[in-house]
Parts: C-alpha cells; structure tokens; sequence
C-alpha cells in the first residue's frame, strides 16, 4: 500500500500503481469527469501513469491554471494532425508550448501562408469533435527510429537519433496519428475546447541553422475559454495601436535605417523626449548620493579579458585591431570602467560606500533576426550605476536601491512591479562561499520589502546574482527593466582595494545598479504604455498653438513666446488650413494641448484650451493658461523637492517654547499668542508641543531651563523626529 496526500492535507491509501484516475473515481464522479491530468510531488504527469510510492498528488481538472500548458501542448499535436491530413506527405518536426500559445515547424515543397491557416483551424475543430483519447506507448529506440524512417519522416529519425541509445521513447496517439513526444498530454482531445486561434505563420531554419532545411512555422494561441482569448486578441489589437515603431513615425520621433541596424536615429521630438528621461535619472541619482562619471566606449581588450567578459561574452562583443596591432572592444558594460575610476587614488574605509553613475552608451552583438525597434537595439544607453562598499553594508545599500527603483517606476505610472531573485548560473566566476554571501545579502533584502518576490533558478549573471524588476504595462504586458547585482568578484579580479580601519588593503563589494535599463528600451515601454500620450513632463511638444484665421497669427506667437518665457516648450501652427485639419493632425501626433486662438481670443487675449483625448474645449485667460500649463510640466521628483521645501520653510515659521519655571513647564504658543497651564514634567510639556505641531503640519520646539540651557528639535506633519 501506498498513502496519498491532498492539497488539503487529506491523506488515503492506495495500492501501489495507482492511476490518477483510479484516485479520481475513488473521490467522486464529477471529479473523475473533470480530470485531464495530475501534479505528483510538483510534477505535472499524465492522469493514467501509475503512481507506486507515497506521494503528494493533485488532480488536474480543465479550469485549473496548470491545465493550460496541456491544452496548448494538445492544440499543437491536433494542428500537427490537421496539416498531414490536409496535405499528405508534409514532414512535421517540433511543436512546443511558448508564452501564450504554441508552435509547430513544418516541412514540405511548398510553404503554407496566411490563407492556409483557416482551413487547418476547420479541420483542427473536426478532429477535436471526435475526442480522440491520447494514449501514451514506450518502445525501445531503434524500433521507433526504423519506423519513422519508413514513414518518410526524416527530421523525426534526427530527432531520435539524438536520444541515448540505452534509452527508450515515448511516443503520444490520438487516435490514429501520433508523435514523438515527452509528454504529459490531457485525457483526450476533446479537452482542448474552441477557444483556439492560428495567428500567423513565419520562416524558421531546422535546428536554427542557416545551412539547413527551411521550414514553415504557424503559431497558434488556446485558452481555456472563449473569455481568455477574447481578452488575449483584444491585448494584441491594443498592442498593435500602442507599437512604438508605429507611434515613433506619427509622432517624429526616430527612426531605424539598414546601415546602422540596432542604432537610433533620434529625431529632435524624440531626442528631447530622451533627455528628459535622462535628466530625470540624473536628479534621482543626486539626491541619492551618487556621482556622476563617464568613461571611455573604445578600451584595450586586456581590461575585458582582467573582468572576465573577454571569456563569457565575446560573442557579443565589437572588436576592432589598431595599426599599431593593439586589440580593443567597445564596450559592452560600464562596470570595468568604474572600477578604473574608483582605483585612481587611494580609497579609505571612510569613503564607504562610494557611488558612481554613468549614461554610459554600450554596444552589444543582437542577431539581425532579435532585433526589434527600440526593444532590442544593439547600441543603447544605460542608467548605469555601481556602488562600492563593505560586506556589512550591501544589505542597506540594496534595500536603499530598490526603495528608488520602485519609487521612480510610481513617478512613470507603474505600480504593478514583478521581483525576482535570480541566482547562480551553471558558467560563472568565483568561488561558491563568495556566491552564499552574495545571495543571502540579497534574499534578507527582499525579505525585509514585505513585498512578494520569486526565484529564477540559476539565471544571475556570471560574476554575482540579482534582483530584477519587472513592469506590467497598460495592457498586462511584463518588461524586465531594472536589476541589483551584488558582485564580490569584479573588483579584486581588477584590483581594487581601499584602507580599512585596521590599516591594510580589502577588495570592495560592487553593486551594480540599474533602474530603467536600457533608456531607448524604457523610451519605447513608454510610448506603448502611454500609447503615445506621453505625461506632459515628458511629452516632446506640451503645447501647439494653432490659429483660426491669418489674421491673428501675431497673436500666436505672443501666446507661444509666453509659454516659452515660463519655460514651456510651444510650437506654432500658421498655416492656411481649417482648424478641425490641424487639430486631428495635432491630435495623431500626440500633442498633449492644443491652444486654439481666432478673432475673438485675439482681442480678449484668451485661448481655447483643447486637450488630447478630450471632446470638450475650454476658454481661459492667458495668463491663467500659462500658469496651468507650468504647474502641469513639472516632473514629479521636482514637485516632491519644492513640496518639501515648503513644508521646511512652513516648519521654521512654526514655534513653540516649552520654559521651566519654579512650578514646571509651561508651553508658549507664539502663533496663537497664548500660554498652557503648568505641567509637573518636562516630558508632559514637550509631548503637548509635539501634539499641536504636529497638527499644524509641523514646526519647532525650543526648550529652556533654569540654568539657561535650550535644546531644540523639529517636528514632521504628524510624526515627530528629535
């Protein structure tokens, strides 16, 4: 007998070689029906596989979230079925599961297109119907090879001749079609219901090399029902409108060109954009202590091969050999060079921790096929930044890291963040006890965020592992964006050091440091998560003022000329077109607020405030306009200083002195021009002080005793600090 264990906690015991669905059926009818497939102690199998130790079983029903991988798995073998069917004689290959959908690659003389794709979701629907059952067979090896080999299936012999020779294979029926595969599947076809879409089909080599067949791939999507992939194809035809390729053409924003593929040819709207960015991070990294430093893009291949990137990454990499035969990579990284910046002078324990950022530009190898607009670039700047300390403060130090991270992706409009702890790769440098510090630096982090956070499993980099953020946008979609990486192995490989307390040289911990990533890759998160209409902070044109008539075209400009001379960036249109023309045109290309001025405008010196987005026009002073607009331009770090300063110069203005006297304390209050009654303690008389003050939004307390001495201290709004 073996004993079973639910989720629940319920336990039952069994005889060895128990199915799934024998447990099933021992549970109740409904479930039995519903089964697709089971979870055995964390692993998805198939619901007929005996089971014959104690184990922790779950059954998988249709509407359970592990259930969707087995449908789209299934999809993928019914539409392999479907195209033989339909055209005899087409070799199938592979067919795995990817992110929202499926795959399979096929072979045949002539290449299946778009218009194929109806016919096979048709056929792909008639063999559903008949819910086949998926039965699974092991056969040893080179039987399963000399059958496909008389079948024609030429990739399939490939595909076993890979396999070990001692092994045996698998092999998945649905009815009277079958495939080599892994496994697991659901009961039966008819599992996989209706809610399935072909979405396109695309060229794909076999193996991925270029010297061999070409093939034809059709993606395909499933859902568990017509809800879910209703909800999928509307996030696609959104993503569609909010593509950044698209956006940055309408609204001028840069452009890609064949002679330097993965390099931005930034426009003057998209370049101010870019700077803005730029300038923000650049504010956010001053007020949190770092210094910024550039270093150079061209070095000697000996820096890289010290780091250790000559060896783990120079298929990335661009090298170039001088006549002099002297070998030199531009650089893929900033990291060796802050290192060079932090050597150059004798560095004390004092010093510690010491920041440094860099808008380092850097170039990596993308193969020609990855490469996607602003996403995937082969040149791109980085918010680059690392921090060298000791051991004992990288927890401080990484817990202050993410704090500005998540606080800069809410100043953007992100507040569903994704963390995820990456660890140690199979291919790294260091020693294993150096790499168990660095970990547990990082997990104590991320434990002390109350936040919730995941594991990739050996997906660090190769010199310390990492924290990754990842943002949800507008439609749902994830983009990894920052990373905190703790590093105990760069620095000494490079030589850095400084003077401890006691006098002798230690290696520094480096923290590498990024907030937004790559910034042309933010840039474009942006433009589809605001689908173009960007805040007006960062917008590249806040303000068109457009005219009605040519008679007030002198207007236009006093209007725009008073923008600019409040620090707001305006543009005029003058041309001979009707007003609904260049609102529409203004409109598509994004401009935040069009200020609409004719005759009447003119002589009352107002303007009609239109707004993208908006139906509704409003006519305003303009004086008023202007002050709107200045209020609304301000990034919101720079709104969150002058806040503070005012609460500051608030604070100052607001005192109130607690004196002793022979009897106690009294506490006076300046403001209200009044006196309390005597308190018997000092600690009563404060606490009242701290009260008020803190209502009021903040202030000073001055404290003086007999003897003359006055302490001092000031309260926030409230809570109080001393």
């Amino acid at each position: 007998m073996i004993t079973v264990t639910f989720p629940d906690g319920a336990s039952r015991q069994y005889d060895a070689g128990v199915s799934g669905a024998d447990i099933a059926a021992s549970i109740s009818k409904s479930l039995s029906k519903k089964a697709v497939a089971m979870v055995v102690d964390g692993t998805l199998v198939d619901l007929a596989d005996p089971i014959d130790h104690d184990a922790e079983v779950k059954i998988v029903t249709r509407t359970d979230d592990e259930a969707l991988e087995l449908i789209r798995h299934d999809a993928a073998h019914v539409m392999a079925e479907a195209v033989q069917e339909l055209w005899p004689g087409t070799q199938v290959t592979i067919g795995p599961v990817i992110k929202d959908g499926f795959y399979y690659d096929f072979y045949r003389d002539t290449p299946f297109s778009t218009d194929d794709l109806a016919k096979i979701e048709a056929k792909m629907r008639e063999i559903i119907k008949r819910n086949a059952p998926f039965t699974k067979t092991v056969k040893a090896r080179n039987d399963v090879r000399e059958m496909f080999r008389r079948m024609g299936e030429g990739f399939k012999v490939e595909l076993v001749d890979a396999i070990p020779a001692d092994q045996d294979v698998k092999l998945y029926h649905q009815g009277e079609w079958f495939d080599l595969c892994r496994g697991p599947h659901m009961t039966s076809t008819g599992h996989i219901g209706d809610a399935f879409k072909l979405m396109r089909v695309a060229g794909a080599y076999w193996r991925g090399d270029s010297d061999r067949e070409q093939l034809t791939r059709i993606y395909g999507t499933a859902w568990a029902d017509k809800k879910g992939l209703d909800a999928y194809l509307h996030m696609l035809e959104e993503a569609e409108k909010r593509d950044h390729r698209r956006l940055g053409r309408e609204m001028n924003l840069f452009h890609f060109q064949e002679e330097a593929p993965g390099a931005v040819f930034w426009h003057e709207k998209g370049w101010r954009v870019f700077q803005s960015l730029i300038n923000y991070v650049r504010r956010r990294n001053e007020a949190a202590g770092y210094h910024e430093v550039n270093t150079p893009e061209l070095m000697d291949i000996s820096l890289w091969q010290a780091s250790g990137h000559a060896e783990k990454f120079a298929d990335n990499m661009y090298m170039t050999q001088t006549p002099d035969e002297r070998t030199y990579a531009i650089k893929p990284m900033n990291c060796p060079g802050h290192v060079q910046v932090f050597k150059n002078g004798l560095r004390s324990y004092r010093e510690l921790p010491h920041k440094v950022a860099e808008f380092g530009k850097v170039h990596r190898y993308e193969a020609s096929g990855a490469l996607h607009g602003l996403m995937r670039v082969r040149a791109f700047t980085q918010d680059d930044a690392h921090v060298f300390c000791t051991e004992e403060q990288i927890a401080a130090e990484c817990l202050k890291m993410n704090d500005l991270i998540l606080s800069i992706y809410e100043d953007f409009g992100f507040e569903d963040v994704i963390i995820k702890f990456s660890d140690r790769p199979e291919v790294r440098v260091g020693e294993d006890a150096v790499w168990d510090k660095a970990e547990k630096a990082l997990i104590d982090v991320l434990n002390s965020t109350g936040r919730p956070w995941s594991t990739n499993v050996g997906e660090g980099a190769f010199y310390g592992p990492k924290l990754e953020y990842t943002l949800r946008d507008a439609i749902g979609r994830e983009w990894q964006c920052g990373t905190v990486q703790v590093d105990l192995n760069m620095p000494g490989r490079l030589g850095a050091f400084y003077i401890g307390a006691d006098g002798e040289k230690h290696t520094p911990v480096m923290l590498h440091r990024a907030m937004v990533g790559s910034l042309e890759r933010f840039f474009g998160i942006l433009v589809e998560h605001f689908a173009g209409h960007l805040p007006m902070w960062l917008s590249p044109m806040p303000v068109m003022v457009a005219t009605i008539v040519s008679e007030v075209d002198d207007y236009a400009v006093e209007v725009r000329r008073a923008l600019e001379a409040a620090g707001i960036h305006a543009e005029t249109d003058l041309r001979n077109e009707k007003i609904n023309y260049k609102v529409r045109e203004h409109s598509a290309a994004k401009v935040p607020v069009i200020a609409v001025v004719g005759a009447r405008e003119a002589q009352e010196k107002t303007v009609n405030v239109r707004r993208l987005g908006s139906r509704e026009s409003q006519t305003m002073p303009l004086d008023a306009f202007v002050a709107m607009i200045a209020g609304e331009i301000v990034p919101p770090d720079v709104k969150r200083t002058a806040a503070a300063s005012l609460r500051a110069l608030a604070a100052k203005d607001q005192r109130i002195d607690v004196v002793e006297v022979f009897e106690g304390f009294v506490v006076n209050d300046a403001v209200q021009g009044r006196s309390s009654d005597v308190f018997a303690t000092r600690e009563e008389a404060v606490e009242t002080a701290r009260r008020i003050l803190a209502e009021r939004g903040g202030g000073s307390v001055s404290i003086s005793t007999l003897a003359g001495e006055t302490d001092r201290f000031t309260v926030d709004g409230i809570a109080a600090a001393q």
